[in-house]
């Protein structure tokens, strides 16, 4: 927030005319490429960094943006975010590489396919890592097996980007990840930006899915001359404050160091694996060895007899810790993971159809930051443990359109918080 208050005293939209504001936000807009391009081992003078909104709207670009035949097959596995799933359906033909019980990306059926489907196959589309499990992909062993036939790698980087290191690597090298996409959010950065990467040479070879002003060299009222990339794929006035923020932000997280965040979170899931373990009637899904290179600091559960949005409810409002609940936008994964067969699925599917979703399936989800601490773990820990033995204290309402709960006696005054109005 410092350096964007210090930024909007020079702030103006960039590309516009010889103003000296104009010229700035010019120039720090390409710094903000150039850092983002570093952070993942981006060489700029053959791939581009396209601003977009977020990850959703980057991938969305992608998939609207590749050449698909007919017969074209991409893979795409089961533990995959909605967002590197149903952008793919509306375009080409989807086979779903499977996973293991555990939540673990099943590498023999991926070879399977690749195998099966090498003449036909396009695009390999898989997450880093899973923001259900928080269980890392081999990325570069799948990019390598997807080079070898023939075929294109795209990462959704959302979830991996902030705790690990990503290295794209060089076009030369057979496991280099031939495009990326990560969110600024989940890298600490507010005002909603996320980043493409991919060679420019894709880009400028193909028609751009949104087009208006910025993308443009010359326009007739007969021809359209397309810029090159990343102008041609960005339409519109760019959210250089979002730009300036996610910048900022990576700028922060290299000073800390990669080495030491993994350090930290790996110590910090390491003690609530442990600790939830240890709490009767706790089950974890998903990957939870001691092979701490494999996770992030991800982590769902249930408690037994106890609604996932009851817990998540009294985790809220009587202990001030912040969780998810629910199926986390990875509706496949989760309810392979909770072991939801098809009947149980219909009836589940009809209720929340007809608005009532009281009684659907889900998690909680724990996720970890670098500015979490043990002390963090040990106060959710005791709260479990209470909520295990039912001393919670309050009395909660079900709202059955939202599948939410709260207190009956919760007067909410979020305006006292912040209003627009005051």
């Amino acid at each position: 927030m410092d350096k964007i208050n210090k930024f909007s005293e020079v702030y103006s939209s960039v590309h516009r005319g010889n103003g000296l504001k104009s010229y700035i936000s010019t120039e720090v807009y390409q710094q903000a490429r150039e850092i983002v391009g570093s952070f993942v081992g981006t060489d700029l003078n053959t791939h581009s960094v396209i601003f977009v909104k977020n990850s959703t709207e980057a991938i969305n670009k992608l998939a609207n943006t590749f050449y698909f035949n007919d017969g074209d097959i991409i893979l795409v596995s089961q533990m995959e975010h909605h967002s590197n799933d149903l952008p793919w359906r509306k375009r080409v033909i989807i086979k779903y590489i499977n996973v293991t019980d555990s939540g673990e990306l099943d590498m023999n059926h991926f070879m399977y396919l690749v195998d099966k489907y090498k003449l036909n196959l396009k695009l390999v589309a898989i997450t880093g890592a899973s923001n259900v499990t928080g269980y890392i992909n081999p990325i570069h062993e799948i990019s390598k097996i997807a080079h070898g036939a023939g075929a294109k790698l795209f990462v959704d980087a959302s979830q991996l980007a902030p705790h690990r290191q990503i290295n794209i690597k060089s076009v030369k090298d057979v496991e280099h990840i031939d495009f990326i996409a990560f969110t600024a959010h989940k890298l600490y950065a507010p005002f909603g930006i996320g980043v493409l990467i991919g060679p420019k040479d894709f880009f400028n070879s193909t028609e751009p899915d949104h087009v208006g002003g910025g993308t443009v060299k010359v326009v007739t009222q007969d021809e359209v001359y397309w810029d090159e990339t990343p102008e041609r794929n960005e339409a519109g006035t760019p959210n250089v404050i979002g730009a300036v923020a996610l910048a900022t932000s990576i700028n922060f997280i290299q000073n800390i160091g990669f080495n030491e965040i993994e350090k930290h979170e790996q110590e910090l899931t390491k003690h609530l694996l442990v600790g939830l373990k240890c709490i009767k009637n706790v089950k974890i899904y998903g990957y939870s060895n001691a092979d701490f290179d494999k996770r992030l600091g991800v982590v769902s559960f249930n408690v037994e007899n106890v609604h996932h949005a009851l817990v998540a409810a009294i985790l809220s409002y009587e202990y001030g810790i912040g969780v998810r609940n629910g199926c986390f936008c990875a509706h496949p994964y989760v309810l392979k993971l909770l072991n939801v067969n098809k009947t149980e699925f219909e009836k589940y599917k009809d209720q929340i159809i007809n608005g009532d979703k009281s009684q659907i399936p889900g998690m909680v989800r724990i996720s970890l930051g670098l500015y979490n601490t043990i002390k963090d773990i040990d106060r959710l820990l005791y709260a479990l443990d209470n909520i295990v033995k039912g001393t919670y204290s309050n009395e909660y309402v079900l709202d059955k359109k939202k599948g939410n709960y709260t207190p009956i006696s919760w007067d909410a005054k979020y305006y006292d918080l912040f209003s627009l109005k005051s």
